[in-house]
């Protein structure tokens, strides 16, 4: 597994995605550091932060920009500064490449959002124009549900725009109460 580097915790340490087997994961790709729309979203995950963390979850930002520029962001966004999870570099873009964000002729990554369960199957992926923020509310209810999903093996599953609550359905039978 490919070891990369990350600023988390005011330090940069090197990281793979199987340190964080037996939790969920949630990949938030963007196109670089000192943008416009970027630090909206990352600033409004670490506002969910929380949230994510007691669904056992990690968010991991990541994007083409090397572990130091994600130091200098840090210190000098008021935004960025507030963020606690990790922020992966990729600057070769090899990981990019992996989950099919990378522009090659730009060298950066579309925006790209993956939801990874705790036995790391793949759960969520969405990929869109970097000119389109997203929201870290939306990328939780949809953590919800896979994890809703999860527990209760799959018999019960999330209809659309549900939320932790809501009614659900059983697969193939009928719908449990009124949506």
């Amino acid at each position: 597994m490919v070891k990369i580097d990350a600023y988390v915790n005011d330090q940069i340490k090197k990281i793979k995605l199987s340190d964080y087997k037996g939790k969920w994961v949630v990949l938030l790709f963007y196109p670089a550091d000192f943008t416009f729309v970027c630090p909206t979203e990352l600033g409004e995950a670490e506002k969910y932060y929380e949230e994510f963390k007691k669904l056992n979850a990690e968010i991991l930002s990541i994007s083409t920009d090397t572990a130091f520029v994600h130091k200098a962001w840090h210190d000098n966004s008021e935004l960025i500064k507030k963020v606690t999870y990790p922020m992966l570099a990729d600057p070769t873009g090899n990981i990019c490449r992996i989950f099919g964000t990378y522009i090659e002729n730009e060298g950066l990554s579309l925006r790209g959002t993956f939801i990874i369960d705790p036995d790391g199957k793949l759960k969520m992926a969405d990929i869109h124009d970097n000119s389109i923020g997203r929201s870290a509310k939306e990328i939780l209810r949809r953590l919800q549900a896979a994890d809703f999903v999860r527990k209760n093996n799959g018999a019960l599953v999330c209809p659309a725009s549900w939320e932790p609550g809501k009614e659900t359905l059983k697969p193939g039978i009928e719908l449990i109460g009124k949506i």
